[in-house]
């Protein structure tokens, strides 16, 4: 009998060893599902086209770039700090004149400057007939050119070239702040010219006004002789070039010129410009980049790096129209210290964004 029970208890243990594991909490037949995996790294790249649109330009002050183009109605700002997400920056309407005022129509490509501890935006608007197109400037004094209070200080002219001006932009120099423009002496004629005029303030130029470029080469008179949208890029030991644009925007030639300061040089004198035979800066077929032009420049985050923004149409025949887009791309220097803007990056093309981003 005695053997029978040690029979029956190993059964009875053996039974507990067998089925234990089966009840316990800690069931290591189905561990719980691993953590989930970390994020994919940021994206390092993007591609061109940025957004639609017309006319660019950019600044950056401290963390933020301030972009703004050609609304026609209005002037408006995108605030980033990665301009490869531009197409994401909120935007703030910061100015658009009452109807029927003179500069009320056509309002086109807004630029966005911070002079003497102020922000300035310099504009070309018009009261409806091409012929009113002129020059106009806005202040704020806020550090902040999206709060604040924007205060009309009228129109940015001299008294010895008062006619039809667009695109104006800022030249600092030596001290000295001077005006740039595109200017049509004669309103029944399309060649324009762009001028320059020094500046007593940011907001009031002073006489003479001399004209430093016209268009005269063969790449600048397609569709008509048309110099315009200037621009100033310098090199690390400040020398300055004028990166203007040439023929007709309602062609596929529109494109880039440019003009070099001679060192020392005095921008109020022609003689002291040198222009560039060639275009620096031209339509690719091939890349989808047609009439590319009315460009600015910025630097990466960082400050290593220079960067062009311009606008192209992606077809042949797009013109002047709302089929522009806007577009970034790195440029690089030569080794004589001039710029060299290579060509347009075909678009959809994965581009590494600026550095620091």
């Amino acid at each position: 009998m005695l053997q029978l029970r040690n029979i029956t208890g190993l059964l009875l243990l053996f039974t507990v060893i067998i089925i234990a594991p089966f009840c316990s909490k800690n069931n290591t037949v189905n561990p719980p599902p691993p953590p989930p995996p970390p994020p994919p790294p940021a994206a390092n790249t993007f591609t061109n086209p940025l957004l639609s649109g017309s006319d660019p330009w950019v600044i950056k002050k401290d963390e933020f770039y301030y972009y703004t183009h050609t609304l026609g109605n209005r002037v408006a700002i995108w605030k980033t700090k990665t301009m490869s997400k531009l197409n994401s920056a909120p935007i703030t309407t910061i100015f658009s004149a009452a109807p029927g005022t003179p500069n009320s129509s056509n309002v086109w490509a807004p630029e966005l400057h911070f002079l003497d501890g102020k922000w300035y935006v310099y504009y070309t608007a018009g009261s409806g007939p091409d012929d009113t197109q002129r020059m106009w400037v806005l202040e704020n004094s806020n550090a902040d050119p999206l709060a604040g209070t924007w205060v009309d200080k009228g129109r940015m002219f001299t008294t010895d070239a008062d006619f039809w001006s667009i695109d104006g932009t800022v030249l600092e120099y030596n001290s000295n702040k001077y005006f740039l423009w595109s200017g049509r002496p004669n309103i029944a004629v399309q060649n324009q010219n762009i001028y320059i005029a020094k500046m007593t303030n940011a907001f009031t130029l002073e006489a003479p006004t001399i004209m430093i470029t016209k268009p005269e080469l063969s790449w600048e008179t397609n569709g008509g002789p048309v110099n315009e949208g200037p621009q100033i890029i310098k090199n690390s030991g400040g020398k300055v070039f004028m990166v203007y644009s040439a023929s007709g925007c309602w062609t596929d030639d529109y494109a880039l010129g440019m003009l070099t300061l001679k060192d020392g040089g005095n921008p109020l004198l022609p003689a002291d410009w040198t222009k560039n035979a060639q275009p620096v800066f031209a339509k690719q077929p091939s890349n989808n980049a047609f009439g590319p032009g009315h460009n600015a420049f910025f630097k990466s985050p960082n400050g290593t790096e220079d960067w062009i923004i311009y606008h192209a149409n992606t077809n042949a025949g797009g013109g002047c129209g709302a089929a522009r887009n806007i577009r970034i791309q790195k440029i690089n220097w030569n080794t004589d210290g001039t710029p060299n803007l290579g060509i347009p990056v075909k678009t959809g093309t994965a581009v590494t964004i600026p550095a620091g981003e």
